[in-house]
């Protein structure tokens, strides 16, 4: 195993984990001194509607981010659909689904980019010479392409799903980013692209001797929640185990219903032994100003139907600001659209650029 392999093998052991959360901290910190310093960037696959696992993992997170005043780039990445999958489905219509979610939970365009993969050329056109600078072995290494290879067994992997890595540090790099909001499970990718932009100055150089031309973007480690689905297992869109922005009140009120919970009456938080009641507590929690612990004592000997109740009434009071926005939205694509156009027209300067830059490093300015 080469030294680079051994970085992303280590890259969530238990001293490297420490040393990123401490420089998280320190990172976070400095964006209350001076967040002009700082440029994140962050995004979603188009794959389906976003749901309160999105809302509360990352989404929220973005929104208090620009508004702390952080240059945010949000990524709508179109092209990594296609990684795993052998069609697209209703693409456009899932993109723009998307950007509405955004706009609706608070993304603002005014201090936000926001952009698609496929519409800006130069960011893709920096894979060749990134590709040049990672071994197979190092991608076969990454966590994500491990776990499609190992869900997917029998089946041949694409080469745009193994290459899959380098196209997120494409993501990172055109933009100059250098801050990237992860969970530590994602720690790897962000280890190969610091990696990459390491390796790059060192093979092409610089088309400005005094700065190279891509930093190291740094992890900014969020204490994202973790959420089960409505029926106790992980939160996915596929198993129609979750509640989906979009969605109306009545509509929240028929999943909920349909949530799992136990045979004890007397409702307590116990995320290890009660892990469904414990979910649904932390939904309420996160949807109101109470903790968990302090729901599940008003509950009491309530049981699960009056538990569902309270989820129920949280969670609506709190979408709803979010949902009447995102109607307003939906009867005006035109304005979705023009929020797209500007926001890939942005991206585009800026790409060009780096790519300009990539190209004097790399001696095929001509």
């Amino acid at each position: 195993m080469t030294n680079a392999e051994d970085l992303l093998e280590t890259s969530t052991n238990e001293a490297s984990l420490a040393r990123s959360i401490e420089r998280s901290a320190q990172i976070d910190k400095a964006i209350d001194e001076d967040p002009s310093r700082f440029r994140v960037l962050t995004g979603d696959r188009p794959t389906g509607h976003l749901h309160l696992g999105h809302y509360f993992g990352t989404l929220q997170n973005r929104v208090k981010l620009q508004n702390r005043g952080v240059e945010t780039w949000v990524l709508i990445a179109d092209y990594q659909v296609i990684t795993d999958r052998d069609g697209v489905g209703p693409l456009k219509e899932r993109v723009l689904s998307l950007l509405t979610d955004y706009l609706a939970a608070g993304i603002d365009p005014a201090k936000s980019v926001i952009f698609t993969h496929s519409q800006v050329p130069a960011l893709n056109q920096l894979l060749l010479p990134f590709l040049s600078l990672v071994t197979e072995s190092e991608l076969h290494r990454n966590p994500t392409v491990k776990a499609e290879l190992e869900a997917t067994e029998g089946r041949a992997m694409s080469g745009l799903m193994l290459t899959y890595p380098v196209h997120q540090a494409a993501d990172i790099l055109f933009c100059k980013a250098n801050v990237v909001p992860v969970g530590k499970d994602q720690l790897p990718h962000l280890e190969q692209t610091r990696q990459i932009a390491n390796r790059f100055d060192k093979r092409y150089g610089r088309a400005d001797k005094e700065h190279a031309v891509f930093a190291r973007p740094d992890a900014l480690l969020s204490n994202v929640p973790l959420l089960l689905g409505l029926d106790g297992t992980k939160m996915s869109k596929s198993r129609g185990n979750t509640i989906e922005l979009r969605m109306s009140a009545d509509e929240t009120a028929k999943r909920i219903k349909k949530a799992k919970t136990d045979a004890d009456r007397h409702i307590t938080y116990d995320p290890q032994n009660r892990p469904e009641v414990a979910n649904l507590l932390t939904l309420a929690s996160l949807a109101s100003d109470q903790s968990p612990e302090e729901l599940a004592d008003q509950i009491g000997d309530g049981g699960g139907g009056t538990l569902k109740k309270v989820v129920t009434e949280s969670l609506n009071e709190f979408l709803a600001p979010m949902r009447a926005r995102r109607a307003e939205l939906e009867q005006d694509p035109d304005y979705l659209l023009s929020v797209l156009h500007k926001g890939n027209e942005r991206a585009n300067e800026v790409a060009n650029a780096t790519l300009a830059e990539v190209k004097a490093a790399m001696q095929m300015d001509y």
